[in-house]
């Protein structure tokens, strides 16, 4: 059956059968090398978690078959043994890096510090006109600093200032060794800093990072393995370092680590080198065995480590696969339906159906075993139309003409000063991005609203269109990004404000002349349209009610975290900003609170979202008064402002008392009263009807 392309944004969901899972958890390790991963008792024993970089679910062009709809041996896994939800969305700023730790975590960027962080940040140093590149603020290991001379504040990091708790915690402490293969920050993400945290600046391998930089990335970026308490895997013997998290909540103190393909593949390859699910040998490109790299890994490589995980003592797997539509060898960008992109999705299903079948022949399968499969960002392809205009690329292969293709480069600081020649004398910089954050210096209202003035009324030719389009398609400054969970603990990584642009468009602070279509890049994401901001979430396992394709659920990245713990008999240490998808799972398992009160449940998580996802109801329409308030003149602007501080606070404290709530009945055994539910649901609604009238929809 084709799959819509279908961008709709949904107010509310509509729960089908309300039905949870397990109460029931063991993982115990296949090869029984660790001790063992005691959970609930009960039928699950592994948990496989896998994010994609930007695989999506929909077409992005009605005659080409999705990312989804190429790769059959994944879809039809998710369609036939679970639920895929298809209604599934992004925070703000949707970015990989946003979007990954948000789903490890279950709280938005507010709260793990990632929110405008993203590739090429550059953040002002106070009291300057300097600016630091703030890239360590996006890829780094779980406790290193962003700067320790002029930002030494954790990069992982809560709105309190404190180090993000860290998600392989739970499971650690339960027992259960926790893989890592090339996902987001909980195993090294370079060999600068993360090798300086976790080895030491005089260790062998900061040496060894120093003379043979190659060969050290292959050594020791990517993959991880967070032991159990005592459990041999982790020894000294294999090369374990300590797990060291200073500011653990509840404490966490004598568990061990390996870090680095060199030091993990020993351990879950011991007879020979690591090889990926077809069977090769698993290589950087450059002579090394070892980890391939984030940019290009594939879905075999990243497969073939899971595999290798799952068979030597790792229950517990996280793990990402890079993009399809790119061209990794090339360093150009793919169209859909281009050969090149259609080749590398056969291959990645080629890659999905072997590993099914190997965890199949080892006895790792939805009978015992949570699969968790989800995309970040969906990307929007900056190109025009394809040739031939009826291509499939499948049976018909697609062609795009040169010049149609990539995205459009745009030098922000001309057509700035060319918009408002008063600018050209204020120090700025910006994320380079579709969604650039904008750092003004010196800092402040004032100069921030030349700035905001000037960016809401940029045009520029839109290659593909033909036409003059506007550039900036929403606005947020410090007080709307609160509303939407972006402002961070850390002050320095607060932007003046943000824009987020045409799709089609990438802002530059340089280039010549001001408009150039750049075939090296054509899927952009950090924006708030719904092709963007809309992605997947696949849930197959005990306890996860068989649904097939279901986009009646609303759900974000938030939810994933707490739907995995109340399967695995877990709790955190903090609150979550989601709530456990209780929709997509059976009832038989429900805990007796929650089972009590799954109505209740179901309505006030409804609600929650819409109040405080950022691409939720009141998320969207505050962006848009945002978007007024900052193109618009001084009284304008004060008098919106003021109004969205005022519901950002009702917000948050209605938000508090819901999560309180809804928590206490997936983790905390409290059944969820008629009256209570009532009360909280006139609260939300009063929300929601607020931003609607200062919308003045």
């Amino acid at each position: 059956m084709s799959i819509e392309h279908n961008q709709s944004a949904r107010l509310h969901s509509r729960p089908l059968l309300l039905t949870l899972l397990l109460t029931a958890i063991l993982c115990a390790p296949i090869a029984g090398q660790g001790q063992v991963c005691s959970l609930y008792s009960g039928k699950t024993q592994h948990i496989i978690y896998v994010q994609f970089d930007n695989v999506h679910f929909t077409r992005d062009n009605p005659n080409v078959p999705s990312d989804l709809e190429q790769m059959p041996n994944l879809l039809n896994f998710l369609k036939s043994n679970g639920t895929l939800l298809t209604n599934h969305h992004t925070p703000l700023i949707s970015h990989t890096a946003d979007d990954i730790l948000t789903s490890l975590t279950g709280v938005y960027p507010a709260n793990h510090g990632q929110a405008v962080a993203n590739s090429f940040g550059f953040f002002p140093l106070p009291g300057t006109s300097k600016f630091f590149d703030g890239f360590a603020s996006s890829f780094t290991y779980w406790t290193d600093v962003v700067n320790s001379t002029t930002d030494p504040v954790y990069s992982m990091i809560t709105a309190a200032g404190n180090n993000a708790p860290a998600p392989w915690v739970p499971f650690t402490r339960a027992g259960c060794n926790v893989g890592a293969a090339s996902i987001a920050n909980i195993e090294l993400e370079n060999v600068t800093s993360d090798i300086n945290n976790v080895f030491g600046p005089n260790s062998p391998e900061a040496q060894e990072a120093a003379t043979n930089r190659t060969k050290a990335i292959a050594d020791f970026e990517g993959v991880a393995v967070h032991c159990a308490l005592g459990d041999p895997v982790c020894s000294s013997a294999n090369g374990g370092q300590s797990d060291v998290l200073p500011q653990e909540p509840g404490g966490y103190n004598g568990f061990s680590a390996l870090y680095g393909h060199a030091f993990v593949a020993p351990v879950i390859s011991p007879s020979g080198p690591l090889t990926d699910i077809n069977g090769n040998v698993i290589t950087d490109g450059h002579g090394n065995n070892g980890f391939p790299g984030f940019g290009g890994i594939s879905a075999a490589q990243t497969l073939g480590y899971v595999a290798a995980m799952q068979e030597h003592g790792i229950p517990v797997t996280y793990a990402y696969i890079s993009d399809a539509h790119d061209d990794h060898i090339n360093s150009v960008a793919f169209g859909p339906g281009q050969a090149g992109y259609v080749a590398q999705l056969q291959a990645y299903d080629e890659a999905w159906g072997k590993f099914f079948a190997r965890m199949a022949a080892d006895g790792i399968t939805p009978s015992n075993t949570l699969f968790v499969i989800t995309s970040d960002e969906n990307d929007h392809f900056a190109g025009g139309a394809p040739t031939p205009a009826n291509c499939d690329g499948v049976t018909v292969p697609c062609t795009y003409p040169a010049g149609d293709i990539g995205e459009i480069d745009t030098n922000i600081t001309d057509l700035l000063q060319l918009q408002d020649p008063g600018l050209v004398g204020t120090s700025f910089d910006i994320h380079f991005d579709m969604a650039p954050t904008f750092y003004i210096n010196p800092a402040g209202p004032a100069s921030a609203r030349e700035f905001e003035r000037a960016a809401a009324q940029l045009t520029g030719p839109d290659a593909f269109t033909g036409t003059n389009v506007p550039l900036a398609e929403s606005l947020a400054d410090a007080v709307e990004m609160k509303v939407l969970h972006m402002v961070t603990g850390d002050p320095q990584r607060t932007p003046s404000f943000v824009m987020f642009g045409n799709p089609d468009f990438f802002f530059l602070t340089f280039g010549s002349p001001d408009f150039v279509v750049n075939p090296g890049f054509a899927w952009n994401h950090g924006g708030v349209r719904p092709e963007i901001n809309t992605t997947f979430l696949g849930l197959v396992g005990p306890g996860v009610s068989k649904q097939g394709v279901q986009d009646d659920i609303w759900s974000d990245h938030t939810d994933i975290r707490p739907t995995i713990l109340l399967l695995a008999g877990l709790t955190d240490d903090y609150s979550h900003d989601g709530r456990a998808l209780v929709e997509a799972l059976n009832g038989s398992a429900l805990p007796k609170a929650l089972r009590k009160s799954e109505l209740s449940f179901i309505l006030l998580a409804n609600a929650y979202k819409q109040i405080t996802a950022p691409v939720g109801y009141l998320g969207l329409t505050s962006l848009k008064v945002s978007t007024k308030a900052l193109a618009g003149d001084d009284t304008t602007y004060a008098t919106l402002e003021s109004q969205l501080a005022a519901l950002q606070v009702q917000r948050d404290a209605v938000a508090a008392q819901i999560i309180q709530v809804l928590e206490g009945a997936e983790f905390n055994g409290q059944s969820i009263s008629f009256k209570t539910t009532l009360s909280l649901l006139a609260k939300a609604g009063q929300l929601l009807e607020e931003v609607h009238q200062l919308n003045g929809d």
